[in-house]
């Protein structure tokens, strides 16, 4: 069994257990929990997450709110009439261009607020969040994670980060520079 697959047997008992759905051990700190992996492994992760979800459903009565974030960026630009925008203004003028373009559109603040509306029937008891990978460089993960601690409050929010997270830095891919993010605590060793 590798590293990564042992990590991942870890996450049901960690996100399960009392003491992470109570926030037991994190002072005020906010409940937000960071699980770093190799991009390479996006599958594997992946895999795993839809087995979890399902294993989650069918044996526990805790509602997990999935979100993925990649997902969440096209439906608020198709939400806007901006997506098809945003393809030929890539293809005609550039990466950079759109990435300008679409800034407002995909504000953390307002991705934070569209992401929270999907919760509105049931407030989830944990959240995860996914497609930070496929989303950069539209989203930022840090500024999005720092526009959901005051809408999340006291529930858990699980960061799937392809790269690596120390505790103190989230680095995407392993390769891109290191971004500090405090906020956030590693789900497992």
């Amino acid at each position: 069994m590798t590293g990564l697959q042992t990590r991942l047997d870890k996450i049901r008992a960690r996100i399960t257990s009392d003491d992470f759905l109570h926030g037991r051990g994190l002072g005020k700190d906010v409940p937000f929990f960071a699980f770093d992996y190799p991009a390479a492994a996006e599958r594997q992760v992946s895999d795993h997450l839809d087995w979890l979800l399902d294993d989650i459903a069918r044996k526990t009565d805790l509602r997990v709110g999935h979100v993925n974030v990649f997902e969440l960026a096209i439906e608020q630009l198709k939400s806007r009439g901006l997506y098809d925008k945003a393809l030929s203004m890539e293809k005609a003028k550039g990466v950079p261009a759109l990435l300008n373009a679409i800034k407002g559109p995909l504000e953390p603040g307002k991705l934070s607020a569209a992401l929270m509306s999907r919760f509105v029937d049931q407030r989830p008891t944990i959240v995860f969040l996914t497609g930070v990978g496929a989303a950069y460089p539209l989203i930022r993960t840090h500024s999005l994670l720092n526009n959901l601690q005051p809408l999340l409050g006291s529930i858990p929010l699980v960061l799937f980060f392809p790269g690596r997270f120390n505790g103190q830095t989230l680095q995407l891919f392993g390769e891109l520079q290191e971004t500090p993010y405090y906020r956030a605590f590693r789900l497992v060793d």
